[in-house]
Parts: C-alpha cells; structure tokens; sequence
C-alpha cells in the first residue's frame, strides 16, 4: 500500500482504500461496499462508496504504480504483453457500458460488460497491468446515457483492438520491457496491431482465423489450405508450457510468410495440431530477427497466462464482483483488484524464489497465498455487537429500498 499511498491527497481516503483491499484479499462470500465496510469495522458502507465515487485520487496514476509494481517485481527481458478481454453479466440497461454482446465469460451472448485486459507475463509469474472498459457504439452514440453514467465527453468510439494497441504503447512507452505480444483472432486480425508493433520492433504471435489470407512466396493461400498441404516432416511435437496435469504437447508448423519490401523482418504462419482430435489453430508471427520454431511455440504458450490472470482475479480479489455503475466506479474497484491480485502473484513469486520447496510440497501459488494471507492477516472483526448493528444497518437499508419500489410501482399504475 505505500506503493500508491501517495496518490490519495487525504488520510481518509488512504485508510480506506487499504482497508479496501484488505477486504478484497479476505476471504468473504461476496466482495462488495458493504460487506466490505462491515469486514473493515465501518459503521456504515459510506466511507467505501466515497472511496470509489466521489474521493480525490486518480485510478490511473494507481494503474501506472500497479504496473511498476509487477514490472519490479516479475522484469524479464524477454517478457510477453498478453492482450485479451473479459465480460461481466449484468442486468438492466444502466450500468457503464452494458448491452446484449458476446462474452467469453458467458460463451454467448449476454447483457454484460466487457473490458479490455494486457497482461505482463514473465518467466517468474504473471499479472493484469491495465485495463480500458469497453464502451459500445450504442453508447457513443447516445450523449445523455454516457454523461448519465459519468463517461467523459471525449471519448470517442474505440474497438477492443484498438484499446490494445493504446494499451501496449502505453506500456512501451512507460519502459516495460517486452519482447512479445500474443493475443486471440480478435486482435490477430488488427491490422493497425500488428503494423504499430513492426513499427516499434517488437514480436508478435497473434492468433488467426483458418481463413484468413496468408502471402507466401507460391502465392496467397488460406491459412486452413496451407496447413492441409504440409508434409508429414514439417510437423514437430513441442510442449506449449507446463500445466497442472503436465506439459501441453501439440504438433507444430512453421510456414514462411512473404514480407513486404519496405517492410524488413521475419514473418511465419505458425499452425498448432491437437494430437487427439486433429483441430488445427493458426497464428500470425512476426519477429526483426529469426527465431526457431521453439521460441514461437512458447510465445504462443504464455496466452494462457491472461486466462490465469482473470481466473484468480475473480476468484481471489473480486475483480468482477463490483456492484458499480458509473464510469469513475469502475475504473476504481478494476484498479483496486488489479493491485490486490498483483500482490498475490508477486508474493507468490517473491516466495518461490527466495524459499526452496521440499519434493512433497508444491510451490506457493495465489490461491494459497490469499488463503493464508486471509488467515493470518485480513481476519474479520468478530465482535458480536458490531454484527448485529451491521444486521440492523442492512434490513433498515433493505425495507427503505422496498418501501421506494412499491411507492414507485403505485404512482405508475394508470
């Protein structure tokens, strides 16, 4: 917390926003303003929802400190930005950016939010070092429900590619160091992606549809039809990283690409086989200097790294328990997860390094170090007069909230 104790202007704000993610590393049912506030020994959940809402700091010098943070923490030369997008179902129509759109969560369409993550995966761990909400069309384009929602008049319409790209120069420019990107089809077909990357010399495997056109020196074929016509040869069994059941075996390819004249580099076609079923996934490469096939294959790997991130994310920190509805809202609870789950990740790593760990013992990872953590450090106040105010505190709330609706329901009945 003293990383970015210095972004909060007042001591209140600090205290709460430490108590914050104190309850965001307990081990509570469900993760909101007021059960946290009630684990934090408030009164009342109003200091909580000042925090997010109406206190003086600025999220994203918050997210600038989260990202220093990791890259102290978990620096590697050859480190990979790892970009991808998450959803959060909602109902109603008022939430920031909420509408009826795909989520991976959901793996259908759903009334959600969907956000944009990157990632900063390194050899010693990984872990979220920004975000941007991903705000639809429907949204721009109605100037009343953004400003309802507290959204800044200048944002302008952005597509999820486009927040990645913003998001990696960000990173880049801020000097994390970084040798690769690797994302889904969603940012594989960006074409101003990967050209801003070329531009900057940094490599990418960006995965691709099997139809998407690839310029070989025989001509442009599919990506589906190059890899049918591979011989058996081309194909070598490479392990995309190690999993809890063991490392993940798959067949690979590499197919040279035809680069551009004004364009220098290295390019590739790099196709993975499942050796059960056959499915084929394809991906996009790039790198200014040759690499073998093993270094792509690896890269290709650390994508899982982002599915990690969400995972304990969610699970451990709350990032997708917040109950907000406003721009600002989100922005602060996003950014206090972040920081809560990097400090997991950074522990863990910290400990795996320092501490050897006997043959019987698997290594520390986040989820048992929010568990001891939980434990040890961020036990619940367990005075039973405070239990009962909060009880009290909660039916009051809850009866004014239902006395409003019927009161609501009433005036518009004709």
């Amino acid at each position: 917390m003293a990383k970015v104790a210095g972004r909060f202007a007042r001591v209140e704000p600090r205290r709460w926003a430490r108590a914050f993610v104190l309850g965001l590393l307990a081990d509570l049912p469900r993760k909101n303003c007021w059960t946290i506030a009630e684990h934090a020994g408030d009164a009342s959940p109003a200091g909580m929802q000042h925090l997010l809402s109406r206190a003086s700091w600025d999220a994203d010098r918050v997210r600038d400190d989260v990202r220093s943070f990791v890259v102290d923490h978990l620096r590697d030369e050859n480190a990979v930005l790892v970009v991808d997008e998450t959803g959060d179902l909602k109902k109603g129509a008022t939430s920031v950016g909420v509408q009826r759109q795909y989520t991976g969560t959901a793996g259908r369409i759903e009334n959600s939010q969907v956000a944009v993550y990157l990632a900063y995966a390194a050899k010693a761990g990984h872990a979220a070092i920004d975000r941007r909400l991903y705000i639809p069309r429907s949204w721009t384009q109605d100037p009343e429900r953004c400003r309802a929602a507290g959204i800044p008049d200048t944002l302008k319409f952005a597509t999820k590619p486009a927040l990645a790209t913003e998001m990696i120069a960000q990173a880049l420019d801020a000097g994390v160091p970084a040798r690769w990107v690797t994302g889904d089809e969603v940012y594989g077909g960006a074409p101003h992606l990967s050209a801003e990357l070329e531009r900057r010399q940094i490599g990418y495997v960006l995965a691709v549809s099997r139809k998407r056109p690839i310029a070989t020196r025989a001509g442009i074929l599919r990506a589906g039809v190059l890899a049918h016509g591979l011989p058996k040869q081309a194909w070598q069994r490479l392990s995309a990283g190690a999993g809890a059941k063991g490392h993940r075996f798959y067949d690979w390819a590499q197919v040279d690409m035809a680069s551009p004249p004004d364009r220098p580099g290295h390019r590739w076609l790099l196709v993975r086989r499942n050796r059960r079923s056959g499915e084929l996934a394809f991906y996009r490469c790039y790198s200014p200097h040759p690499v073998p096939l093993s270094t792509l294959v690896k890269v290709a790997g650390r994508r899982w790294t982002v599915e990690e991130t969400f995972q304990a994310a969610k699970g451990l920190a709350g990032l997708d328990e917040h109950q907000v509805r406003r721009w600002i809202s989100w922005h602060r609870w996003t950014t206090l997860a972040m920081l809560a789950h990097a400090f997991l990740a950074i522990t863990a790593a910290i400990e795996r390094a320092r501490n050897a760990v006997a043959t019987e013992l698997s290594p520390l990872t986040c989820n048992e170090i929010q568990r001891l953590f939980a434990a040890l450090f961020a036990r619940p106040l367990r005075d039973l007069a405070h239990r009962l105010r909060w009880s009290a505190w909660r039916r009051r709330h809850q009866a004014r909230a239902r006395t409003s609706h019927y009161r609501r329901q009433a005036a518009q009945q004709p």
